[in-house]
């Protein structure tokens, strides 16, 4: 975690979650309710509770917190040095021959012991 980030518990964030609980719910409960409407509308309306929803549960700490998490993530991203498309080109030829040797070895393997069970059972 950051240590700028102070964790600043208001009192009202359990009512908060409550209501994202809440929204949440009744945007379950109104899908099958209205299950008979047009898919459409049921979504444009989905869509417009989990905003609501998303928008309270971000004005709790831990909501603070999680957006600070994602910028911090995005600036890490950035950071992040991609392999070239060469590099990446050697990289999955190397798994491919590997996954292919190995499960050459593994149904030759397999084959033996078959061979090797039906042998003594006769």
């Amino acid at each position: 975690m950051n240590p700028k980030v102070t964790s600043e518990v208001s009192k009202f964030d359990g009512l908060k979650w409550l209501v994202v609980v809440l929204l949440v719910a009744a945007g379950v409960v109104g899908n099958s309710y209205y299950a008979d409407q047009s898919l459409l509308y049921r979504v444009v309306a989905l869509l417009a509770v989990a905003l609501v929803a998303g928008f309270v549960a971000f004005q709790t700490a831990k909501g603070k917190a999680f957006f600070t998490l994602c910028k911090e993530s995005k600036n890490e991203i950035r950071k992040v040095v991609w392999p070239t498309r060469q590099e990446t080109l050697q990289t999955t030829a190397m798994v491919v021959v590997a996954v292919l040797v190995i499960g050459l070895f593994l149904w030759g393997l397999d084959s033996l012991l078959g061979w090797v069970v039906s042998s003594v059972i006769g």
